[in-house]
């Protein structure tokens, strides 16, 4: 089982801009559903999304991070566009 501190320093490493572990990216394990579940807040917007355990566990293996990649660009890209619609009214 990987540590979740470390796993959100990694998501750090990927993503310097996504800001502080506790605060704008959480992580936590779903014991229930065997997932991890990384928690993604930017102003007042928040999104939530999913990874495998063994994703998470390549990942900090240092054998690839593709797929947690992938999922924060589109948690980023989602919150940016929720940003972008606030100011349209």
């Amino acid at each position: 089982m990987i540590d979740k501190n470390e796993l959100c320093e990694k998501i750090r490493l990927l993503y310097p801009d996504i800001g502080e572990c506790g605060i704008d990216v959480d992580v936590d394990y779903d014991e229930a559903q065997k997932t991890w579940v990384v928690d993604l807040k930017k102003d007042k917007h928040e999104l939530k999304t999913y990874l495998e355990a063994n994703d998470a566990e390549a990942c900090i293996g240092g054998k690839e991070c593709v797929s947690l990649g992938i999922e924060i660009a589109q948690l980023k890209a989602n919150i940016e566009r929720m940003k972008e619609s606030d100011g349209k009214s």
